[in-house]
């Protein structure tokens, strides 16, 4: 992102000649200058193919213009970070609007995710996929199915949790000039993402490392692990899962005098920071 990032600095006088005179001129030049946020986060979600696509992206330039017209540029945040958390919104809030999973289908994935939770409880480690599929009474290549059909309804750190949160909204880039505190406390919520993430198979991790940190989109994985786009969307979904199993179970943990309360602490753990760390 480091590009997106520059060009910010670049157009750092923009928003601000935006901000003080409304100038239209000003408006669709940079609209039209971040229209590749759109394609960059459709990639992203392993949608840079199909008959949706090109709604999808009508869906991405609606958020892009919003996070135009929004955008403050003294509150210290890059427009390449706001602008792709409004295109994604949109986006998913197109993708639930069209419903493109069957009923039975979504509520497979629910089932996944509850065994998936079940299992790591009783083993203390992310299920294999023998394992898994044992316990649901399917074989491994129904359950990669399944795994293909959560990819599609976008099961992701944004997707919301039980609580209405997503892990990419409870584990932020945090500012340390913004809050301090938090980016220095090591919180429970974090040592159980890092023990999950270091359980999970080494491509697991080069997958995870690949799509957080490096921000590559799923087809350029592929390419990267040698395997198709469809497979790197299943991978990513079982990885995904057993994340959000292991951020339920922290959730349900009683706060302790050592360990505080995870609502609070929850933010002091930046998402980039900790795959970083585990996958380095």
């Amino acid at each position: 992102m480091d590009d997106k990032e520059n060009k910010y600095e670049d157009d750092i006088h923009l928003w601000v000649e935006l901000r003080q005179t409304k100038a239209a001129s000003i408006r669709e030049g940079l609209i039209v200058r971040y229209v590749p946020l759109v394609h960059f986060v459709l990639g992203r979600l392993g949608l840079e193919a199909g008959p949706e696509y090109q709604d999808l992206a009508g869906q991405g330039l609606l958020g892009l213009i919003d996070a135009v017209d929004r955008f403050d540029p003294t509150r210290g945040t890059k427009f390449s970070t706001y602008g792709i958390q409004r295109i994604r919104g949109q986006i998913v809030d197109a993708l639930r609007t069209m419903d493109l999973l069957s009923r039975p289908a979504r509520r497979r994935v629910r089932d996944i995710e509850r065994a998936t939770l079940r299992l790591q409880t009783d083993l203390g480690r992310p299920p294999t996929l023998e394992e898994l599929a044992g316990h649901m009474k399917l074989t491994v290549l129904q359950l990669q199915k399944s795994y293909g059909d959560a990819s599609r309804v976008l099961i992701s750190l944004d997707a919301p949790l039980p609580n209405g949160e997503s892990l990419y909204d409870t584990l932020p880039d945090n500012d340390p000039e913004i809050n301090p505190t938090a980016v220095m406390m090591e919180s429970e919520l974090h040592l159980s993402l890092k023990d999950a993430l270091q359980t999970l198979p080494d491509r697991d991790r080069q997958l995870l490392s690949l799509y957080y940190v490096e921000e590559l989109t799923m087809r350029d994985i592929g390419e990267v692990l040698g395997v198709s786009e469809s497979r790197v969307s299943q991978m990513h979904a079982k990885a995904v899962i057993e994340l959000r199993a292991v951020m339920q179970r922290a959730q349900q943990r009683p706060a302790s005098p050592v360990r505080p309360a995870l609502a609070p602490v929850a933010q002091a753990a930046p998402q980039r920071r900790i795959l970083q760390e585990v996958t380095a």
